[in-house]
């Protein structure tokens, strides 16, 4: 099966992956300590020889459990997210504290002393322990483990979902299990070491409460930022394989409610038929809407509706908007009905409050669902900003465009299901609204600052999350950009570091007439265009999309940045 092949891949690329070397000593050490209670040589060689099994089993265990249903339960319970994963770090606190003092661990062990093993912890066959790292044991978020969590958030799980967590579960194991299986083979063949198995019991202690107390601290994610990520191209790869793609299916898991949406191909010039139209689950708000009321989609059985999945300070959904909004007013008395779903790429994009300024600015007269936790989004698979999705008035998916452009295909079947649905109805005249949608190739790229999609960046140097010194390089080339000065580079966004003072500077080389950046926090930019003019841009309120190239600048050509401390730069679009 795809799906079990493609989740075992991901996790055996994740387990040689920088992200699980903050555990490996503490696997490698405790898969060698054994207890030192006299007179209990049988089982301490029988639980020499099974412990590193058991570590890696309650490992794998409870990273399933708590990766696939942990928000769900936690959502259901009212529990802060961040619950399970502080126990985890308390017992590891705690289990290491009774490595390196025994009396403690015969206290801890009084409650289970009529169970048929008294050792609950270190001193036994070590599955307790393999819990509690399970719970914090957080690998990279490759495409595999980014569809189970997303499946697991929005409570998407059924037998797929299930298959592809265990079959990446077993797959991260492999890695682990050798490290642990090699963390024995030492503590019994080499004499040292045996003669010093109250010492490796001590430094096992050490070295799991040092990963506790790491862990509170978040130290684990800075060490990994230090790293280089060298399984980063065989994650995309596999995502963008046949098979890859099958199982993942990019934006969501395949489920019975959107198999059939595959009948669908991109921008098909004629209409299909792509099965019932799944549900808008998961929406946080409605607004736009009477008395900001859902919206079953049952309801608008006779309409022919059309869903654009959209984020406000997106430059393509900008571009496409104005066309949505003309297909709105000139059809919705004809039977239109559209609906446009709010899904945020970034974390401001998720405030009501910025939504709603978004849709005064567009004109957007249509009802908006909030997906913040973009569980529609993965409903319906999609993977793109935008993203139309065209069903009738039975309730099925007849059209699917993801992108910029192909408005007047998606008018005409449009006009078509109308047609359809309503024999004899008088539609209007096409709304002809111009395509601004920039030719294929001829603008840079959208490019993005923040470490978890950067793109674009000249060097010299890695680009990765943190602070750290820039400097611009000796010769850039066409559709990139660098930076100068202090800079703090988080996920989404890049903002001049506290010393920044005033050498904080970006230099774009760019290809576009209109080059725009979503920045947010307080501060000036300082635009210079090559061959044009300069001006002050006053950043502060909510973010927002503002313009850095005009029309009477080159199309082409460089840009410097002088940004003041305290300003957010999350990406640079082109048009």
């Amino acid at each position: 099966m795809d799906i079990v092949l493609i989740g075992l891949l991901g996790g055996l690329i994740t387990g040689i992956s920088p992200c699980i070397l903050p555990v490996l000593p503490v696997i490698f050490l405790t898969a060698g300590a054994q207890p030192t209670a006299p007179g209990k040589a049988p089982e301490v060689i029988h639980a020499r020889r099974s412990r590193p099994y058991w570590i890696i089993a309650g490992l794998v265990l409870s990273f399933s459990v708590v990766t696939l249903l942990g928000s769900l339960l936690l959502g259901l319970l009212s529990i802060p997210q961040s619950t399970i994963r502080w126990a985890g770090v308390a017992v590891l606190a705690i289990i290491g504290v009774g490595m390196l003092f025994p009396g403690f661990e015969q206290l801890l062990e009084k409650p289970f002393q009529r169970l048929p093993r008294r050792k609950v912890g270190d001193g036994g066959n070590g599955f307790g322990m393999g819990l509690a790292l399970g719970t914090v044991f957080v690998p990279c978020a490759g495409p595999v483990l980014a569809a189970i969590i997303v499946a697991g958030a929005t409570g998407a799980i059924g037998i797929d979902t299930v298959l592809l967590t265990v079959s990446f579960a077993l797959g991260v194991a492999v890695p682990l299990l050798i490290f642990a299986l090699a963390g024995r083979s030492v503590a019994q063949r080499i004499r040292g070491f045996r003669k010093r198995e109250r010492t490796i019991r001590i430094v096992g202690g050490i070295a799991l409460i040092a990963l506790a107390i790491g862990l509170a601290f978040n130290v684990p994610q800075a060490l990994q930022r230090l790293l280089p990520d060298y399984t980063s191209g065989l994650q995309q790869d596999l995502a963008e394989s046949d098979a890859g793609r099958s199982a993942l299916s990019l934006g969501g898991l395949i489920t019975d409610e959107n198999r059939d949406l595959d009948k669908c191909a991109n921008d098909a010039p004629e209409l299909n038929s792509c099965g019932t139209a799944p549900e808008l689950s998961g929406i946080e708000a409605w607004l736009n809407t009477p008395e900001n009321s859902a919206i079953d989609l049952q309801q608008l059985r006779g309409k022919v509706v059309l869903i654009d999945f959209w984020a406000y300070s997106c430059i393509n959904c900008q571009r496409s908007i104005p066309h949505v909004v003309a297909w709105d007013q000139a059809y919705r008395d004809a039977g239109l009905a559209v609906i446009g779903v709010h899904s945020p790429e970034y974390a401001f994009e998720k405030e009501r409050s910025n939504v709603e300024s978004g849709i005064a600015d567009f004109g957007i007269e249509y009802p908006v669902a909030l997906d913040n936790d973009l569980s529609t989004w993965t409903n319906y698979r999609n993977r793109y900003w935008p993203a139309h999705y065209l069903i009738d008035a039975s309730g099925t998916v007849r059209h699917i465009s993801f992108g910029e452009g192909n408005y007047d295909t998606t008018e005409k079947l449009i006009r078509e299901l109308l047609a359809d649905a309503h024999p004899g109805v008088k539609l209007p005249a096409k709304t002809g609204t111009t395509d601004a949608t920039p030719e294929l190739g001829s603008t840079t790229p959208e490019t993005f600052l923040g470490s978890s999609k950067d793109r674009n960046f000249a060097g010299p140097g890695d680009y990765r999350a943190g602070s750290r010194k820039f400097t611009f390089p000796e010769d850039q080339s066409k559709d990139t950009f660098a930076l100068s000065g202090a800079w703090t580079v988080e996920t989404q966004f890049a903002t001049p570091g506290d010393d920044a003072q005033a050498d904080a500077a970006i230099r774009l080389t760019y290809r576009g007439q209109e080059v725009r950046t979503v920045v947010a926090g307080s501060g000036t930019i300082e635009v210079a265009v090559s061959g044009g003019g300069t001006r002050t841009i006053d950043v502060g309120g909510t973010p927002r999309s503002v313009r850095l190239v005009e029309s009477s600048d080159p199309a082409a050509g460089t840009l410097d940045l002088t940004v003041t401390p305290g300003v957010q730069v999350y990406s640079f679009t082109f048009g």
